[in-house]
């Protein structure tokens, strides 16, 4: 019996014969959208507070001129010399989370850079380096940059607290906008809490789960939510984004925030 010595020559790209480019179309578009969303807002720098919520992408706000909010903590630490808007001081922890995560990653190299387009799908790129170069290697920053998130979870959630304020600063009020800040900040601490990093923190490095129980239950916590980390993480992107949309609606004046208590 003959034995071959040479692999099969396939001159198509895939066998596949699904419509396997759909979920890529389909990521690049939502990423594309959120993208152009979030740069505008970040940029115009206004109507980032409607007493009492404020938007999620300029909290903490760290200018000093930030617009006075009512109630709220005083978190300026940047002078007068800062002129551009309050947002880019503070959009760079939760983004180079979200841009380093172990699942943008996969979405974004398959959408944008087809690499690789998709599973049993050919590789365009003839050369392939991974993450050892500049400047995906920055990737390796993914755990440092989920020390920062917590924080501004953290502080997310303050703000969320204060959503049951009202603008003269007495406790009780629930309105529509104090739902929609408080399943963000819920949403956020769900994806945060469901990173692969968070995960091997919490009991990576354990040998003897017996030996520590409640690490092992926190474990076993952060994995649950580990295998649903690319549905929060989308649901996520998406909280964050309509919360920071209501907010510009509400102190624009599009509407009036409806008091629901």
């Amino acid at each position: 019996m003959a034995i071959a010595t040479k692999r099969a020559v396939i001159r198509e790209r895939t066998l596949r014969t699904d419509r396997w480019w759909i979920p890529q179309l389909t990521t690049a578009v939502g990423l594309l959208l959120f993208i152009g969303y979030s740069t505008w807002r970040a940029f115009e720098g206004a109507h980032y507070y409607a007493a009492p919520y404020v938007s999620p992408f300029y909290s903490p706000c760290l200018a000093a001129d930030c617009v006075p909010m009512k109630g709220g903590a005083d978190w300026a630490v940047v002078g007068d010399w800062w002129r551009l808007s309050p947002a880019l001081l503070v959009l760079v922890f939760p983004l180079g989370f979200r841009l380093t995560c172990y699942y943008y990653r996969k979405a974004y190299y398959r959408a944008f850079w087809a690499s690789p387009p998709a599973c049993a799908v050919a590789e365009p790129h003839t050369r392939y380096t991974g993450e050892t170069r500049f400047p995906l290697v920055l990737q390796n920053l993914h755990r440092y940059f989920f020390y920062l998130a917590i924080p501004v979870a953290g502080i997310l959630s303050y703000d969320a607290v204060l959503g049951f304020r009202d603008a003269d600063g007495r406790w009780g009020h629930v309105g529509l906008g104090t739902l929609v800040l408080l399943a963000n900040v819920l949403l956020i601490w769900a994806y945060t809490l469901s990173c692969h990093s968070c995960r091997h923190i919490v009991g990576g490095r354990l040998k003897h789960f017996s030996k520590h129980p409640v690490r092992y239950r926190a474990w076993q916590f952060v994995g649950r939510l580990n295998e649903r980390h690319m549905l929060l993480a989308w649901c996520s992107l998406a909280s964050v984004g309509l919360a920071d949309l209501y907010v510009y609606l509400v102190a624009s004046g599009a509407f009036a925030d409806p008091r629901l208590f």
